[in-house]
């Protein structure tokens, strides 16, 4: 970790329906609870485009489908939380 603080991660989504409405919803308000910066990319899609995780426009239009593989990054002073709280939300399915 740099000393601003920085994490990233990369994993698959596995929700029947990726990362659109509802479950984009809940990581979109996940997201807003923390003040580092963070980004999600599509990497299945090529990675070229990058979103802020607090915008559900954002997210969504990234296109993010089952099976995608993604990379979650941010910056800031709770970078390494925010990061792992993301990722745990997308491997249990949105279930938490």
């Amino acid at each position: 970790m740099s000393p601003e603080g920085e994490a990233s991660a990369e994993l698959t989504v596995k929700n029947d329906h990726g990362l659109h409405l509802r479950p984009a919803a809940d990581f979109v308000r996940l997201a807003a609870r923390y003040r580092s910066q963070i980004w999600v990319v599509n990497l299945t899609r090529g990675g070229s485009r990058q979103a802020n995780a607090r915008s559900l426009l954002e997210v969504t239009a990234l296109g993010i489908d089952q099976g995608h593989s993604i990379r979650l990054s941010a910056a800031g002073e709770d970078a390494d939380e925010a990061v792992k709280a993301l990722s745990e939300l997308i491997r249990s399915n949105f279930a938490g």
